[in-house]
């Protein structure tokens, strides 16, 4: 039996070019899953987009870092930056608040609900959470989410750190930022896992591919990657993340670094995965909500999911 692998978009909801390469990379089988940013500016149409598309797993993409919350400002003021609306700007100026305990956990906890219960109430079954720009991967911010997650009904989630196979696959393909960026992961790893009963269904997965290779993923590296992946252990669960988007007026807009990359990957996820998926010897394609109890449930259409109006805290 081969690996199963998720194949995962970020930044679902953040323009409508992102949303339309979701949607045409699912409908080519090159798609599994994507994360909705709750307070994207195209979120509507991701979400109408999720609807329609049932066998698209979604999942929430937290935003604590360069973004608007869905939280109202006096709910969460340690969350904030200098103008007292919107998140800070950077993942350093936010690990330095959180540091110094700057940043309170019932905050966390309050605008996680926020996130995930918006996508639940536009009528979306939230397979799984992640995070923009992996804050989840921080213990103090893990902590409060994942729970909030559960008490949501939310309980698969991403490990957000890439196993060391994929890392020696991708050396010299990696860019100095993304290596310094890569140590900082390895210092996070055994402060994450404490967090994570990793025998009691499955909530997560070994590991997620792609993270050192963000900006820089493309159809000679990513046939590399799900190379390697085909020597890995049938009992193993892999997530691939990636940026698919359309580089247009809507993305110069936004606060992101990742432009031409995005087109780059939408043609490597054609030429590749969409290519694995028909070859009966490669990984087996997934989503998060396919995982564990839940994942049973939803096979045999016995899950009921949360609609949003539940009170967790």
């Amino acid at each position: 039996m081969p690996a199963r692998l998720i194949v995962n978009a970020d930044d679902f909801g953040l323009t409508l070019g992102i949303n339309r390469a979701v949607e045409e990379l699912h409908r080519a089988g090159a798609l599994t899953s994507a994360t909705l940013m709750a307070t994207g500016p195209a979120f509507d149409d991701a979400a109408a987009i999720a609807r329609r598309n049932p066998r698209l797993g979604v999942g929430c993409h937290l935003v604590f870092v360069d973004g608007a919350p869905v939280s109202h400002p006096d709910e969460i003021p340690t969350l904030l930056g200098g103008d007292g609306k919107n998140f800070r700007h950077s993942n350093l100026e936010f690990l330095q608040a959180l540091l110094r305990g700057r940043i309170k956990s019932e905050e966390i906890a309050r605008e996680t609900q926020a996130q995930i219960q918006k996508l639940q109430r536009a009528g979306i079954d939230v397979t799984h959470i992640d995070s923009h720009k992996h804050t989840h991967l921080f213990p103090a911010v893990a902590t409060p989410v994942l729970h909030i997650a559960e008490r949501c009904g939310v309980r698969a989630f991403r490990y957000p750190f890439e196993p060391h196979w994929s890392r020696e696959v991708m050396r010299g393909h990696v860019k100095l930022t993304r290596r310094l960026a890569q140590a900082a992961l390895d210092f996070f790893e055994p402060r994450f896992r404490p967090l994570i009963d990793f025998n009691t269904d499955d909530k997560t997965t070994s590991g997620t591919l792609g993270i050192a290779a963000t900006g820089t993923l493309n159809e000679a590296t990513l046939r590399l990657t799900l190379h390697a992946l085909e020597q890995q252990g049938s009992e193993n669960i892999y997530e691939l993340c990636c940026h698919p988007g359309y580089d247009d007026a809507d993305l110069d807009r936004q606060n992101t670094r990742l432009r031409r990359s995005r087109e780059i990957e939408i043609q490597a996820l054609l030429a590749v995965v969409a290519e694995i998926s028909q070859n009966p010897d490669g990984p087996e394609l997934i989503h998060y909500g396919n995982l564990g109890i839940a994942g049973q449930q939803r096979a045999t259409r016995h899950f009921t999911p949360f609609n949003g109006y539940e009170k967790v805290l």
